[in-house]
């Protein structure tokens, strides 16, 4: 678990009721297959956030997942 930091849930967590974050292991998987694939230049950043909503139900913009992968450099 990680305490929260921000009013902000990071993509791959949720919130649990003793205020702190709770990883959700479904959601960082798909979010690290897509952060592979726009490193690597074979989907774009839209397509990548799109696809992520598809797959999880969790909405990311496709600023937030550039912002995710310029992180993971």
């Amino acid at each position: 678990m990680k305490r929260r930091t921000s009013s902000t849930i990071p993509f791959g967590y949720k919130l649990t009721e003793d205020n702190t974050l709770e990883e959700i292991p479904e959601e960082k998987q798909a979010l690290e297959k897509m952060v592979s694939l726009v490193k690597n230049k074979s989907i774009s950043l839209r397509e990548g956030a799109t696809w992520l909503e598809y797959e999880t139900g969790r909405y990311i913009s496709h600023m937030g997942l550039k912002q995710i992968a310029d992180k993971h450099e």
